[in-house]
């Protein structure tokens, strides 16, 4: 929500396509989740700048390995900053901006298949709540913005939302995001 916020075109737009599947008077179900690309794009594009858990995993290599030039032996044990990977140019056109748009003509999924995007991680060490997480965060993400519209409170703009981020086992907001939902009455939901 926050960096749906920053960007109002952005928010109207995700809100416009749950309105448009949903109807504004229908009620979300989970099997309406695979008709809203652009909500799925969202959540792709949140994940991706800020995912749930920094640093994956820790992981024991079972053999010596060469990685990107580097050794690393048997026994040592590897960290994986999914939060750089996921801001990084090499990977990312303009990485540190929040744009859904790349995820809807691309395959990026978060299924731990494509390394440059894994912010629940890889192979058998993948987050054993990603089906869990993936059916939840879409489908609480559509019922708000199909609830409601959405606004900052009074003195706070979009440039100067907080978007400090809080580091530790999982990664948050530094301040929490304060939204104020409304009714527009000139649309009449």
């Amino acid at each position: 929500m926050a960096e749906l916020l920053r960007k109002p075109k952005t928010l109207q737009k995700a809100r416009q396509e749950v309105l448009d599947v949903i109807g504004p008077q229908g009620e979300i179900k989970e099997s309406d989740i695979d008709r809203l690309p652009y909500l799925g794009a969202i959540v792709k594009e949140t994940l991706r700048l800020h995912p749930p858990a920094p640093l994956l995993l820790p992981y024991i290599a079972g053999n010596d390995v060469q990685v990107s030039g580097y050794t690393i032996h048997k026994g040592n044990q590897v960290l994986i900053n999914a939060w750089s990977i996921g801001r990084n140019p090499k990977y990312w056109t303009d990485p540190l901006s929040f744009e859904p748009e790349r995820f809807l003509a691309s395959n990026l999924d978060y299924k731990g298949r494509d390394f440059e995007y894994i912010p629940f991680g890889a192979g058998r060490r993948i987050c054993p709540g990603l089906p869990l997480a993936q059916r939840m965060v879409n489908l609480m993400l559509a019922s708000i913005l199909h609830s409601f519209n959405w606004k900052l409170p009074k003195g706070v703009t979009p440039e100067n939302l907080d978007m400090t981020e809080q580091f530790g086992i999982t990664l948050k907001k530094a301040v929490s995001l304060c939204a104020v939902p409304f009714v527009d009455e000139r649309n009449g939901f």
